[in-house]
């Protein structure tokens, strides 16, 4: 077999190769299909040169999943700074959330990973940061009135982030089992119902 033709490129070039290569063969096979001499051919570098930039197949798995949570979270916080709190608004940030866990493989990635019981944070954009700008959004609604705590907001946040990464591979079959259709328009009218109880806790309560 012909060896692999490795390209020059610098280290920081090499190491996204590495990622791009190695989250596309996690989509498809799981934590457990990643080989590092696989990875290394797609990305046309040396086995040598993986395990230099990430050290081990568990860490490479890791940081593909963490670039990707960052990329999430990044977006979600532009998005939640710049917005006004509208329905509209935040149905489309759930739509793209889902379609970024969906449409990569990420959300199955997530899953098995838990399984595995492992833990992966955001990296350099962690969920907390989606908390933090969820959380300053609310207080904006509330005007004057009190905000809710911080630990209510999180709450918020941990509930759409857990239907999020369950929808896209558990929510065919709930829907089913629960006497709805499965297609996409059923999925995209569950975001839009989840984005309406979200909304609701945004408002700020009734006068007395």
């Amino acid at each position: 077999m012909a060896e692999t033709k490795r390209k020059r490129r610098d280290a920081a070039a090499a190491r996204t190769e590495i990622l791009d290569a190695a989250e596309k063969r996690l989509v498809l096979a799981g934590p457990g299909g990643i080989r590092l001499q696989e990875v290394a051919a797609d990305a046309g570098v040396s086995h040598p040169t993986v395990l230099h930039h990430f050290g081990s197949r568990e860490a490479l798995v890791d940081a593909v999943v963490e670039r990707a949570l960052q990329a999430i979270h990044a977006r979600l916080v532009e998005a939640l700074q710049k917005s006004r709190g509208e329905e509209a608004e935040l149905a489309a940030m759930l739509d793209a959330v889902f379609d970024a866990l969906a449409g990569s493989g990420h959300a199955r990635v997530l899953l098995w990973i838990a399984l595995e019981g492992r833990h992966v944070t955001g990296g350099e954009v962690p969920l907390s940061a989606v908390v933090d700008a969820t959380h300053a959004l609310r207080k904006s609604k509330h005007g004057r009135k009190k905000p809710p705590p911080r630990e209510d907001t999180a709450h918020l946040v941990v509930l759409a982030s857990l239907a999020l990464v369950g929808l896209p591979v558990l929510g065919p079959k709930l829907l089913r089992n629960s006497g709805l259709e499965n297609d996409a328009d059923s999925m995209r009218r569950f975001r839009a119902f989840l984005a309406k109880v979200i909304l609701r806790q945004f408002a700020p309560p009734p006068e007395t």
